[in-house]
């Protein structure tokens, strides 16, 4: 009787560990420990605070900027924008501000001027109409109606013109008891050294000051 040769049966291949220099062992404990360095780094960054300079009220272009004026915060800042606030502890002596500062706003570090200002406060009687917009630190334009009823007869009559085209409100008066809008109010604004010449004698002159609010 004849036998039929069986083929010889392969040996099971054996899971071989991979061992300590295996390339793709070492890849993952790098990009694991990557991993845990990355996201330990996110929670301290998330969590460091620094002090900072927050104005106390508004700061308007002009003012004197000292310790009574600001107060300290600890705030989460990012690192790249540290430069643009002031630190704690970096207020310069005789400090103003070149521009409105909110009150409760970060201090940005831009936001400083020398001691010098060549902005002069100037107090406009506004007998009409002021819109509400108009208030501490607002930016507005401030005009001049000349009367007609003072000019000569054959004289042209004079059209009104713009005085400051963009004027920083220092502080408004309003009359006691006055409603917003209704008049009779005094707004100090800040008026470029020159243009003061122009303004003054405006003010001298027969006619009315209106202040606008610059269209943001």
């Amino acid at each position: 009787m004849t036998s039929i040769a069986r083929p010889p049966v392969p040996e099971p291949a054996r899971f071989r560990r991979p061992g300590a220099r295996d390339p793709r062992l070492l890849g993952g404990l790098v990009l694991v420990g990557a991993s845990v360095a990355l996201g330990s780094w996110a929670v301290t960054s998330a969590s460091r605070t620094v002090e900072v300079y927050v104005a106390r009220d508004v700061l308007t272009a002009g003012d004197a900027v000292g310790a009574d004026h600001v107060s300290t915060a600890a705030v989460r800042v990012p690192a790249d924008q540290l430069d643009h606030y002031l630190l704690a502890g970096e207020l310069p002596e005789g400090a103003r501000v070149s521009r409105t500062v909110g009150a409760g706003e970060l201090v940005p570090r831009d936001a400083l001027g020398p001691a010098e200002s060549d902005l002069r406060p100037v107090g406009l009687a506004v007998t009409g109409a002021l819109s509400d917009r108009v208030d501490d630190g607002s930016l507005v334009e401030v005009w001049f109606v000349p009367d007609s009823d003072a000019r000569p007869d054959d004289a042209a009559p004079e059209a009104p013109r713009v005085l400051v085209e963009a004027a920083t409100v220092d502080a408004v008066e309003r009359a006691e008891g006055g409603l917003v809008g209704a008049g009779s109010a005094t707004v100090h604004v800040l008026v470029p050294v020159d243009r003061l010449a122009d303004v003054l004698a405006a003010l001298a002159s027969p006619g009315t000051v209106d202040v606008l609010p610059v269209s943001s």
